[in-house]
């Protein structure tokens, strides 16, 4: 498994989902084309790579020098040999993408239903985002 490659296809389809977010018109298609395709395929990214990460199915892509990851190794040293994976990196991105759209999809929401400006929406949506 690529993990750069897997990193920049996350990274387009939260790009792209937060772009018809905030440019096209809540119509009830763009916003089920943002959960189901958007915050959907995140989410089933983010478990698939995790699953396979915790069960030993693939590499982590260690980090030169890092400790090795143990999957049963719940501790803070465990979880830290994690994170100095690319695998560590990309998941736990991936985990941050989908929550994040997630969470601006149901400000867009809220907001619409409150009558918010779009122009109100924006800088929160951005700031959401980032």
């Amino acid at each position: 498994m690529s993990w750069p490659a897997l990193f920049t296809f996350t990274n387009i389809v939260a790009l792209i989902a937060w772009a018809m977010l905030l440019f096209l018109p809540r119509r009830p298609l763009v916003l089920s084309v943002v959960l189901f395709a958007g915050v959907g395929l995140l989410c089933l990214v983010y478990a698939v790579c995790l699953g396979l990460l915790l069960s030993g199915a693939v590499d982590p892509g260690r980090v030169a020098g890092a400790p090795s990851f143990n999957p049963s190794d719940y501790s803070i040293s465990g979880i830290r040999a994690l994170f100095l994976s690319d695998a560590g990196i990309v998941v736990g991105w991936t985990h941050y993408l989908a929550f994040d759209l997630f969470v601006g999809l149901w400000i867009a929401r809220d907001a619409d239903g409150k009558n918010f400006s779009r122009w109100v929406q924006a800088p929160i949506l951005l700031l959401t985002f980032l």
